[in-house]
């Protein structure tokens, strides 16, 4: 069965039913959906049929106020898309640096691969007592970048 959205539902392990409970306002009242309209149009009577001027007035200045946020934050999105952008022009991928490494005979690891290559140093054993302690110093130098 649909319940309205906020609403705290529980299994009632005794009894084995559903059970659900309005979400509780400041003042330790349940709230109702009309509660939540009357409070976010304003002191607007919304029981009656008609409404007047002034009430309209307001509910739609808070509108616009609601819309104007809207678009503030949309904007803030789209500068963040065109940060976004200025960065990837600037920065080419790891994969595409990689390759032109690799083309002047230079190969690149990330600090994951060369921490996979001192582990496996350390837990080696043709390695030497020197070699595995060398190998931690260096494992402790990137695990604390990470």
């Amino acid at each position: 069965q649909a319940v309205p959205a906020g609403s705290h539902v529980r299994l009632n392990l005794q009894t084995g039913e559903r059970e659900v409970k309005l979400p509780d306002t400041e003042n330790g009242q349940s709230d109702t959906r009309e509660e939540r309209r009357r409070r976010r149009l304003g002191k607007v009577d919304v029981d009656t049929n008609s409404f007047t001027s002034e009430e309209l007035k307001k509910a739609l200045a808070k509108m616009k106020a609601s819309e104007k946020a809207e678009r503030k934050v949309s904007f803030q999105s789209l500068k963040q898309y065109r940060v976004e952008e200025e960065v990837r022009k600037k920065f080419r991928p790891i994969e595409q640096l990689k390759e032109e490494f690799e083309k002047l005979n230079m190969k690149i690891e990330t600090d994951y691969e060369i921490m996979v290559k001192l582990i496996s140093k350390f837990n080696s054993s043709a390695s030497t007592l020197d070699e595995k302690v060398a190998a931690l110093y260096d494992l402790e130098y990137y695990v604390h970048q990470v």
